[in-house]
Order: C-alpha cells, then structure tokens, then sequence
C-alpha cells in the first residue's frame, strides 16, 4: 500500500513533489485533497492522476486537521547549557502561553535534542493525532523544520525567521539589524567613533543579521568596521576573553554586545583589568532580567515579547483556518532602553 514516504526522484513523495510533477502549486495540489470543487474539471483530472502515478498519500494528520481538534499547540524544550542562559524564550513561552489560553488552546511541552531528531517528534505526534499544531523556537541557517511541516501542510509559525530555507512557512521574528543599528546611532551620538561589536560565531543566522546592523551602521556614519569585531560562543567566559583582546588590540571605547549575556563579559573584563565602567560603553541586547541591576545599569535592546506572543498566537490561527493561504511574516523593530552603562566616551 503506499504511503506518505515512498521516495520519488531522490526523496519522499509530498505534496512539493505532486505539485513540481503535475505544473501546479501547493496549494492547487492541497485543493484537490481538501476543497477539489474550487478546481476546474481538467487541473483536478490531472492532480489526480499524478497523486495516483506517485503514490502520494497526504499526512493522516494534516488531512483531518480540517475535522478535528485537539486544541493543543506542540512547542519543543531543547535543553540549556548553564554557561548560556536564554531568558528571552522562557519570557516569550510564558506570553504565548497565555495568548494562546485567551484563544482556547493549551501548549503541549516536549523535550527535544533539536535537528533532524526533531521532526522524528513531530511525525510521532501528528500520527497520534495529539496535536493541531506547532510553534518552533531556535531557527537556525539550514534549518529543515520549516520546510518538513510546510511539505506536509501541517500548521506552525516560528519564532524566528527561517533563514534561507525554501518554504519558510509563518514566522515571527526580531528585527535584530535595526536593533543594532540603533545602538551604533545612539553611541555615535554620545561621541564615540570607536565603536566594536561582540557578537556570536560566524553562521548563526540572528548574529549575523544584528552584526549587519552594526556594520551598516558605522558605513552610514563614515567611520570603519574593521578590525573591531570579536566574537564568542554563548558562555560569559568565552565573551570575557574575546573583549579583553578588543581592549587590547584596539581602540574601542564602546561595544555592542549581540546579548545581554555577552554584554556582561565586557563588565568582568574590566573588573579584571581593574578598568573603570566608564572606561568602555556598553550595549546588550534582550533586555534580560539582570539588566537593569547591573552596576551600572545596562543600556539594552529590549524584545516585545508579549507582543510576539501574541503575534504568533494570531499568524497560527490564521494558518489553522486557512491553510492555503500565503506565508505571512512579522518583522518587529526592537526598543532601545538606555541606562548607565553607554556614557561619552572618556576624555583625556
């Protein structure tokens, strides 16, 4: 009998591969399945046939999405090293748990390593029928989420852009470049010219786009990128050593910090050093708790994350009730809070 993993040309027959193979779109190949009276005679005739000549069996789950409801929202706890807290999806799961209570839907947690291992969890739980849905956190570049539930037409939206992956579905997501765009305009108006940026390894697709920020930024104000980056794994060890090299190889007398996190390595650099705060500015980014109680108080990109929330909460229903609709995104601007810690640079 055939089924839903029978390979075609190289890989898993889907609904990409009957739409490719009959000359239609997704979501002509979805109508025949589930509203074939929107179709005319002849396109449904051929869907039909190409669906009978490969052997394509839509998901069970997906199919009956239209029919039943769990009312439940599957979400993926991945697990968190000590040395590289991440605050922000803890404050944004607790916003979307409660936007999605005010819509009638409870969050189902469930443990996953992340990667491919991860859509193995999906496909155990949409063949149990346990969940309508999906909202994924942790996009990362090359990431084949995405893409596995858009082929299978299964609902989600991402916290997060998808980053070059085809068939990105919903997302929601921080505008990071503008947020650190925004820092560079608020320390060139304080007076520094000298600004660096302590950001993440080269490939993570959210540090890349807030070091764009920073980079373009500086352009626009005519002063140079070069040679003032640094960067870190997420720990505030390995961000300590990586701002004790920008204090020692160049003149920076600011930086900003692609997280709050490594924000607070600049702070140990300097108390090791025995340097002043007001030696060196310094911008995070997330806005974590421990911001603001600092000393001095951390100037910061803080993350609407109630507001995601609820954005996440509104893309998924809408996909719910229109599955064929197009992808819709969300790119929300970041506010920068300025306290203490991004004075003028010192005088001689």
């Amino acid at each position: 009998m055939p089924r839903d993993d029978v390979k075609g040309d190289g890989g898993p027959v889907t609904m990409a591969t009957v739409a490719a193979r009959a000359g239609v779109s997704r979501q002509t190949v979805s109508n025949a399945i589930n509203t074939p009276e929107l179709l005319r005679p002849e396109t449904l005739a051929r869907v039909n046939a190409t669906i009978r000549e490969l052997g394509y069996r839509p998901h069970r789950a997906a199919r009956s999405l239209r029919t039943r409801s769990s009312r439940l929202i599957g979400y993926a706890v991945r697990p968190v090293a000590a040395a590289a807290p991440t605050p922000v999806l803890d404050r944004f799961l607790h916003a979307l748990t409660e936007s999605l209570d005010d819509a009638g839907y409870r969050v189902l947690l469930f443990p996953s390593p992340g990667g491919e291992e991860e859509t193995g969890t999906y496909a155990e739980l949409l063949r149990e029928d346990t969940v309508d849905a999906f909202v994924l956190t942790n996009t990362v570049v090359g990431d084949r989420r995405q893409s596995w539930l858009h082929e299978r037409g299964v609902p989600f939206v991402a916290f997060g852009r998808a980053w070059g992956t085809r068939d990105a579905g919903d997302w929601v997501d921080v505008d990071g470049a503008h947020g650190t765009t925004a820092a560079v305009d608020h320390l060139v108006a304080r007076g520094h010219r000298h600004i660096a940026f302590l950001g993440w390894p080269e490939g993570s697709g959210v540090g890349d786009d807030r070091a764009r920020g920073w980079r373009e930024a500086l352009e626009r104000h005519g002063l140079t990128p070069e040679g003032l980056r640094a960067r870190a794994d997420g720990s505030i060890e390995a961000a300590t050593d990586a701002a004790h090299r920008l204090l020692d190889d160049t003149p920076a007398t600011a930086v900003v910090a692609a997280s709050d996190s490594l924000a607070m390595g600049c702070y140990r650099a300097l108390d090791v050093r025995g340097e002043p705060p007001a030696r060196l500015a310094v911008v995070g980014f997330d806005d974590a708790p421990f911001a603001p109680l600092l000393r001095p108080s951390l100037t910061t990109l803080r993350q609407p994350l109630e507001f995601l929330g609820r954005e996440c909460v509104r893309l998924l229903l809408q996909r719910i009730g229109e599955p064929d609709a197009p992808d819709r995104h969300a790119l929300v601007a970041p506010e920068l809070v300025v306290r203490d810690s991004s004075p003028a640079p010192p005088t001689d």
